[in-house]
This record gives structure tokens, C-alpha cells and sequence, in this order.
């Protein structure tokens, strides 16, 4: 369950960000995370809540921000959804996509100190 490793990077990175901001605690943090990156939300919600535990993020709401996955055609450069799992055929011409537009992201968004808005 590469969950569980993904939430200690992001409890990690969040703690090094709030002691750079000299704060105590995180009230919150937010991930945009890819449709194709292979990351079960819920897995990672439940990760996050026990690697959390006794840190400065413990209280810590998190955010997922789910991204589509979205090509573009290699010939009619129209843009389009793939989903999951990724369809890299153009619905409106049949011509393979050129490349991946977004659904691989795996990003720490923003986050938020203890006491700010």
C-alpha cells in the first residue's frame, strides 16, 4: 500500500513547511491528485490519519482535489477525457493522442497554519 508512504512524504513536507512559518500546528492541507496516479483517496485518508498521530498535523483536515485525466489529439489537436483506464484515442478523429494534458499529478497544493484563515 504505497498510501501509507505518500501520506509520511506529505506529513513530512507539511511539518517542514510549518516550522519554516514558525507554526505549531497545520490545520490543513490539500493534494491534487491525478486520476491516473495510481492513489486510492481513501486509502490515503486513512494512511494520513494514522501517520498524523503526535505530529504538528494531527489535527490536520486534508484535501483531495481529484484531476481528470485529459489528452490532446495528435491530429485534430481537439482536447479530451481518457479516464481510467486511459482511452489515448480521439473521440472525434480516431488519431492517437500526442500527449497527456493532466491525470498524473501527485502535488502537495497548499498548506494551511493553525489560526489562519
Amino acid at each position: 500500500m504505497h498510501e501509507l508512504s505518500i501520506a509520511a512524504a506529505v506529513v513530512e513536507s507539511a511539518e517542514g513547511v510549518a516550522r519554516e512559518h514558525g507554526a505549531d500546528a497545520v490545520a490543513g492541507v490539500t493534494l491534487r491528485i491525478g486520476e491516473l496516479a495510481g492513489v486510492v483517496p481513501d486509502a490515503l485518508r486513512f494512511s494520513f490519519s494514522l501517520v498524523a498521530e503526535g505530529t504538528a498535523l494531527e489535527r490536520a483536515e486534508l484535501v483531495i482535489e481529484e484531476v481528470a485525466a485529459r489528452a490532446r489529439c495528435g491530429g485534430c489537436d481537439a482536447r479530451f477525457a481518457v479516464g481510467s483506464p486511459p482511452a489515448l484515442w480521439c473521440p472525434h478523429c480516431d488519431t492517437p493522442a500526442a500527449e497527456l494534458l493532466t491525470g498524473r499529478e501527485l502535488e502537495l497544493a497548499e498548506v494551511r497554519m493553525a489560526g489562519s484563515p
